[in-house]
């Protein structure tokens, strides 16, 4: 076949409803031509000369130029792993233990191949496929959500929904999204005409949960809080504390399993804290009757959550019941900006 005609073929591929998955990428005149990557992990696939490379971004509030990714795994760095695909803004985001750990520009289906909404399961990952419908095509980074062909993967980002119902992403964004997802893994894809879960059409810094109502972020008075572990038993903890929202929020294993008000006086800054084994001299300042914990700062001032002790106040009872479900690995998140959507409008997103 010479190179005109296989040029023709792959241009763009169209989706196959047959049980063998058809490639969503594209070569059109105007695409983003990077010269192939040299494979960084074992087994990865070189990047196609036609794929959009990525570019990383350390602005990970609104729009996102075709090809730009934010990634910051450090701030969850253990938990079940959630995607959202939203159709109507091009994202897709990545949640770790319910925490906002990556962001990405995608291209989805164009009109008449729409992407489907819904919930999904990775049914299978490869990291060299390639297309055996349209003249071995190459889908780096794949990952399977349906076998009637749409999947997740490296691809041509021309700044509109393009596909034929696959979600093409950046290759670079596609190779680190593959590192940490396994198969079984949820995919939620929204489409902003359906109630979906987890508001996958507008996502934000905290993952919602399924059974989400309005009374899981309603305000708090001074001093109360709300503690719930039996959502989920057990599992890494993430705790994220917003001065904006006035909130301290708790996820274990992926669900929302408590929050409590917090005063705060002043700024507070942007901070990550990894909880280390063992315990510190002394006696908590948070926890009446508890010794203090020995964490690790992972970014940000500062080299322990004790040293925010003087600028913050919560319920001395709740924090005595998040020290016991505690134990190294546990991750702490430290913002001024707001965590809680006020309105599926709103997307606020921890940009440390």
């Amino acid at each position: 076949m010479n190179q005109n005609m296989k040029t023709k073929i792959l241009k763009p591929f169209a989706l196959a409803l047959l049980a063998t998955l058809a490639s969503c990428s594209s070569t059109q005149s105007g695409a983003d031509l990077t010269v192939s990557q040299k494979p960084t992990i074992a087994g990865e696939m070189a990047q196609p000369s036609f794929h959009t490379k990525g570019t990383p971004t350390g602005k990970p509030t609104g729009p996102l130029k075709p090809g730009e990714y934010w990634w910051n795994p450090q701030l969850s760095p253990a938990g079940p792993v959630v995607v959202l695909v939203s159709l109507p803004l091009q994202t897709v985001s990545v949640y770790r233990n319910g925490i906002l750990v990556g962001r990405s520009s995608v291209s989805t289906g164009a009109k008449g191949h729409e992407t489907p909404a819904g919930v999904f399961t990775i049914l299978e990952k490869n990291q060299t496929h390639y297309s055996k419908t349209y003249d071995d095509a190459p889908m780096p980074n794949m990952q399977r959500l349906t076998w009637s062909g749409v999947a997740m993967h490296s691809g041509n980002l021309p700044g509109h929904a393009a596909s034929h119902g696959c979600i093409r992403m950046p290759y670079d964004f596609s190779t680190l999204l593959f590192s940490i997802t396994t198969r079984g893994a949820t995919v939620v894809i929204g489409d902003a005409r359906n109630t979906q879960p987890h508001f996958a059409a507008n996502p934000g810094l905290m993952l919602a949960p399924k059974d989400f109502n309005p009374s899981m972020i309603k305000p708090m008075a001074k001093g109360e809080y709300d503690w719930r572990p039996e959502r989920s038993s057990k599992g890494p903890v993430t705790i994220l504390v917003s001065s904006a929202d006035g909130v301290i929020y708790v996820y274990r294993n992926g669900e929302p399993i408590g929050r409590a008000s917090v005063s705060v006086k002043g700024r507070l800054g942007d901070h990550v804290f990894t909880l280390l084994d063992g315990v510190s001299k002394g006696a908590s300042p948070y926890a009446p009757g508890h010794a203090a914990r020995r964490w690790m700062s992972v970014s940000g001032g500062g080299s322990s959550p004790h040293d925010l002790a003087p600028k913050v106040k919560f319920s001395p009872e709740f924090a005595q019941k998040l020290d016991d479900v505690l134990s190294p690995g546990a991750t702490i998140i430290v913002t001024d900006k707001p965590a809680a959507r006020k309105s599926l409008r709103d997307i606020n997103i921890l940009t440390n």
